[in-house]
């Protein structure tokens, strides 16, 4: 018997038209987008199925019309009767997806919530004065010592350990540019510029970070029903508490991706689903091994894919 993790996608995986073939079709993802369009007070659903692309991007619309989009197909998944998983992860925004799936959060509740992080995140830290950069073919070791090199010409640290050979880092522009030059003195293949509004999963995030927790603290938190492994320390959550307080520790801390994978491998999980728009995670899992099954969920080819594969196994 196959143990089975979702995995949910965070900002970045955003599309115009992500979710409208599925809700077109299925009831249970119809109803998710009518209720996020009630709670958010306009309409999430146009502006995932029809843009403009640049409203989309902002990441005060990105983080609820992301969010909505996977719990949206999530309700579809489950309707063909694949419900429970044994666990689940998100990255950095996709961790509250799978809160919602493993009955932590509330999906109206986690809608409030990314909406009023994607506002405190933006306002962090001033326009054009953040930034954040891929570096592709160094070790964690290699970027973290690279970033101490630039720190004299301002702030920057790893964000993201994503998958063998891609961390990315972020911090103040002068200094994510000269860590980006002084990795290709260390051997990088490239270091890419990320078009994102913010230092993200910085230390520059603590005041976001702040503002965040005040509202965690108002918001009803229930014990997950099954393991959801947290972005910031790579371990399984135990409890509702801890839930709340590995959301704080995430928008100033790194994603430790990489780590939240193998801890599931560890497991003994050997099928991964990707739930949600675009492929990002599953491109990442092929990086970090080969040897377990990944499928994705994000419109009706690859649902019937899916639900082909699975019973297969």
């Amino acid at each position: 018997m196959s143990k089975i993790a979702f995995l949910f996608p965070g900002q970045g995986s955003q599309y115009v038209g992500m979710g409208k073939e599925l809700t077109e079709m299925y009831s249970e993802a119809k109803e998710i987008f009518a209720t996020a369009d009630r709670v958010l007070g306009f309409s999430i659903s146009d502006l995932c199925f029809s843009g403009p692309k640049d409203e989309l991007t902002f990441t005060i619309n990105t983080q609820p019309a992301v969010l909505t989009t996977s719990i949206a197909i999530l309700k579809v998944v489950q309707s063909h009767g694949i419900s429970n998983p044994h666990f689940a992860a998100g990255h950095s925004l996709g961790e509250y997806s799978a809160l919602v799936t493993a009955g932590v959060l509330s999906f109206e509740d986690a809608l409030r919530l990314v909406r009023k992080r994607g506002q405190f995140m933006e306002e962090a830290v001033a326009a054009g004065q953040g930034t954040m950069a891929a570096i592709i073919g160094l070790t964690a070791d290699e970027v973290l010592e690279l970033c101490k090199k630039a720190q004299q010409f301002g702030i920057v640290e790893p964000a993201n350990y994503n998958c063998p050979g891609q961390v990315v880092i972020a911090g103040e522009i002068d200094a994510v540019k000269k860590a980006s030059e002084i990795s290709l003195e260390f051997g990088a293949k490239k270091a890419i510029n990320l078009c994102v509004s913010g230092p993200f999963h910085s230390s520059l995030m603590k005041g976001a970070a702040v503002r965040l927790k005040e509202k965690l603290l108002n918001t009803n938190f229930s014990d997950p029903q099954f393991g959801v492994i947290a972005n910031h320390d790579a371990q399984s959550i135990q409890d509702g508490q801890e839930a709340r307080q590995c959301l704080v520790a995430q928008v100033n801390h790194p994603v430790r991706w990489q780590e939240s994978m193998e801890k599931l491998l560890s497991m003994g999980v050997d099928t991964f689903i990707e739930i949600g728009p675009g492929k990002v995670l599953s491109g990442l899992m092929k990086k970090i091994t080969k040897d377990v099954t990944m499928l994705n969920v994000e419109n009706l080819e690859s649902l019937e894919k899916t639900l082909a594969r699975l019973r297969e196994e």
